[in-house]
């Protein structure tokens, strides 16, 4: 089976999770894409759902697919947010940002009353770091953002540089709320929770990309079928179990 292959059965699952009257959070990401999809299948064949996407692409997306859509506004409580993740750790703490729709994303997530992460086995580390981790910033002062970002991290013992993020034109990547990324290749980040803090304390720093204690389920799907990683009450570690 290939990572596509992985990705789509992770996504399957999740819709085992999908009842009849949900209001939905529409994750980004191409593992997010293929839960859309099979959403709009089940849309299809009768089942009532709404959804909230989480980016333009996924709004787009979600039309493409029938899948009935609202906005936070109008539906201010989701019952679910699936998405995927970037990363994920053995306590189901994330790095998302990837697709630059992070801010949306732990809005969204936020907004529910669960949140499950869909992903192939590659994503699952013991340790979060390895994926750059992306910082959504404001456009004016970026620069002095940028460096208070690396002041934070040194701080905290973390080295590395931290970049602006540019498509492949060289030209900035602007997200769908205006902003900036900055990706921080920090490596291993044994103290995320206070890594956390440091940057949401930052003026100019709109929502970063560790996502902690959001998660309440995540499905992994690897050569051995789809696990499930349950999260637990803090201090003790995530159950596993097969999906």
């Amino acid at each position: 089976m290939t990572t596509e292959d992985f990705k789509r059965a992770a996504a399957e699952a999740a819709l085992a999770h999908v009842q009849p009257g949900m209001k939905l959070g529409l994750g980004t990401g191409s593992t997010a894409a293929l839960f859309v999809e099979l959403l709009g299948a089940r849309v299809a064949e009768g089942l009532h759902v709404v959804g909230v996407p989480t980016s333009e692409s996924t709004r787009e997306l979600a039309e493409r697919f029938g899948v009935p859509l609202t906005t936070l506004k109008e539906e201010p409580e989701l019952d679910l947010t699936v998405d995927g993740a970037d990363e994920v750790d053995p306590e189901l703490r994330l790095i998302k940002g990837g697709g630059a729709a992070l801010l949306r994303e732990k809005i969204v997530a936020f907004a529910s009353k669960r949140m499950i992460v869909i992903a192939d086995a590659k994503k699952v580390v013991p340790t979060l770091g390895a994926f750059p981790l992306p910082i959504e910033v404001v456009p004016f002062g970026k620069e002095a953002t940028r460096r208070a970002v690396e002041r934070a991290a040194a701080e905290l013992g973390l080295s590395g540089k931290v970049e602006l993020r540019r498509a492949e034109d060289a030209c900035p990547i602007v997200t769908d709320s205006g902003h900036s990324i900055l990706d921080g290749h920090f490596g291993r980040i044994d103290r995320p929770e206070e890594l956390a803090a440091a940057l949401s304390a930052i003026p100019g720093v709109v929502e970063h990309g560790l996502f902690i204690g959001l998660a309440d389920l995540a499905l992994i799907a690897g050569a051995d079928g789809v696990t499930a990683i349950e999260a637990k009450p803090a201090g003790t570690e995530a159950r596993r179990r097969t999906a």
